[in-house]
């Protein structure tokens, strides 16, 4: 805790707003997971449709990760931190309203701008605050509220949906949103976002930078091309996780809340990101994220072989350490490769790979669970992480050598910012 030392009192004052509206926001988005596909199911849906419709979050987050990474840039953080909170308050009252699988297309889609908007400017402006030095770790706590909210979520989201039924569960979600929003307009840039980019001398008007409007074309540069590919397996595996795990727990018969399972994984990204973002400092990115991505492949070997609630547990146990590692070292890691002008369109174009995998995995893996059962898809999901994890071994780097150094700890991130 001593980063925070090395902040003003008003820098310190705007995490804490901050890190209350972002608890807020994933508490109120994890709420759905295991609501929404048993949800769609109860209205009649298929497999497929239940991975279509999960699906279009991906497709909201896609079509606004552009426009919305670069407003960050260009209009500051704040305005689109509330444009992401707003959507979280709105889109479960649509699920509520609206009991048609189109319409349950558009607003889940809505719903995926929030994450587009929200992350994105919450990574930005924390980054923003963080002493350089420190940065993996200020990172790391910041991004316990990805946890916290996780671990409460789905609880009660489960437990609302189990005990008074759908109504309740939506409207408590769009509660929380509220309530997150009013949180969000407490947060302040002016002495963060706007400083910094006065005294940093690097840092120039992202209305004038060149490659302001090149924003997809950044994607195959180096830099960003390596870590998008791993999200994009990881992207595949989450997809599943969220869309079919309470629908495969509920196909086996077996007695567990389905929210447990994401509890369980919030409860051991929570204790892992205590540890592994100052430990990031000192030891480089690199090494965390491979075995971040043991964890995620072990944890979805371990779903594929669940047939009893002390498996399917223990798989959430592993997948919370997986995903508790991966996403702050890759937000760590695109901070140290970014300036401070860019750093909202390079998180944001970073985490595509990750949207990516999320969109794909519905429709296409719930096509699959239709063929060869929900079990199967997530052998199907280990080895696809397996691919990211080699591909991270020998291409994350100038050249496999390096590359290898960098994965295993062992050499520096060549295309770090100096």
């Amino acid at each position: 805790m001593q980063v925070f030392k090395t902040l003003t009192p008003e820098q310190r004052l705007n995490l804490s707003v901050l890190f209350a509206a972002g608890l807020l926001f994933w508490a109120g988005l994890a709420s759905m997971l295991p609501t929404l596909p048993l949800y769609i199911r109860d209205l009649g849906g298929s497999s497929q449709q239940v991975g279509i419709v999960m699906a279009c979050f991906a497709i909201g987050l896609l079509t606004s990760k552009a426009w919305l990474s670069r407003m960050a840039d260009e209009r500051g953080r704040k305005i689109v931190l509330m444009i992401g909170m707003s959507a979280i308050a709105i889109a479960p009252i649509g699920y509520w309203l609206f009991q048609t699988v189109p319409m349950l297309m558009v607003f889940r889609a809505l719903h995926g701008i929030s994450i587009a908007a929200f992350a994105t400017a919450f990574s930005a402006l924390v980054v923003d605050i963080s002493p350089a030095n420190n940065r993996g770790e200020l990172i790391g706590y910041m991004s316990l509220v990805n946890p916290l909210g996780l671990a409460l979520g789905p609880a009660l989201g489960g437990f609302l949906q189990e005990s008074v039924g759908y109504t309740p569960a939506f409207l408590v979600a769009a509660g929380l949103g509220v309530i997150g929003l009013l949180c969000t307009a407490r947060v302040k840039e002016s002495s963060t976002y706007d400083g910094l980019l006065k005294e940093d001398g690097e840092a120039i008007n992202s209305s004038h930078d060149p490659d302001a409007k090149k924003f997809w074309s950044l994607l195959g540069t180096p830099r960003i091309r390596i870590p998008a590919f791993v999200l994009l397996m990881v992207g595949l595996a989450f997809g599943t996780i969220s869309t079919f795990v309470p629908l495969f727990i509920k196909e086996t018969g077996i007695d567990l809340n389905i929210g447990l399972f994401y509890t369980a994984a919030a409860i051991s990204s929570f204790s892992i990101r205590l540890l592994t973002g100052r430990a990031s400092d000192r030891y480089g990115r690199g090494v965390f994220i491979t075995l971040s991505l043991v964890f995620y492949s072990s944890a979805m070997a371990v779903l594929w072989l669940a047939d009893s609630p002390a498996l399917f547990l223990l798989s959430g146990l592993i997948q919370g350490v997986g995903a508790g590692m991966l996403i702050p070292m890759i937000a760590a890691l695109m901070a140290d490769r970014s300036l401070p002008n860019e750093r909202g369109r390079i998180f944001g174009l970073c985490m595509t790979g990750f949207d990516l995998g999320i969109a794909a995995a519905g429709p296409i893996l719930g096509t699959l669970a239709d063929w060869i059962g929900y079990r199967d898809i997530f052998g199907i999901t280990a080895l696809l992480v397996v691919v990211g994890l080699g591909a991270f071994l020998t291409l994350s780097s100038k050249n496999p050598s390096n590359s290898l150094r960098f994965a295993l700890g062992r050499g520096p991130d060549v295309y770090a910012v100096k």
